[in-house]
């Protein structure tokens, strides 16, 4: 008996640990604060971090097409908004935290060869 109650409690566990697995935010990290969190069209879920030691902002994106972590990336404020920058080789990803005409609004942009690729709608979440 206690070794099918044990089986039991461990069947019962795995899914509730892979369902919270899955409700945290894109890479969630206990050693940096979560800045800005989006949801773009296209399926992609991107979060900016900012690391407690050293002040580092990383950026994390979900969808269907891969996930991709960056790290090094810059911030600057130019008219008003935020834009955040990370670099992959000859990829540049820009993440615009608003935009001028709504604050909640934001924009996700890829670059190639410094030639865009991508430009998404998102909203923060």
């Amino acid at each position: 008996m206690k070794i099918s109650l044990t089986k039991f409690a461990l069947l019962l566990a795995l899914p509730i640990c892979s369902l919270a697995n899955f409700s945290l935010p894109a890479s969630a990290d206990s050693t940096a604060d979560l800045i800005l969190s989006l949801q773009c069209e296209g399926g992609y879920d991107i979060n900016i971090w900012k690391t407690y030691s050293s002040g580092e902002l990383l950026y994390r994106s979900t969808s269907d097409n891969g996930d991709l972590s960056l790290g090094g990336g810059t911030s600057q404020v130019t008219e008003g908004v935020r834009v955040y920058r990370f670099r992959n080789d000859n990829y540049q990803y820009w993440v615009w935290d608003s935009t001028l005409d709504n604050s909640k609004a934001g924009t996700l942009e890829v670059y190639q060869n410094d030639n865009i690729l991508m430009q998404q709608s998102c909203m923060q979440r």
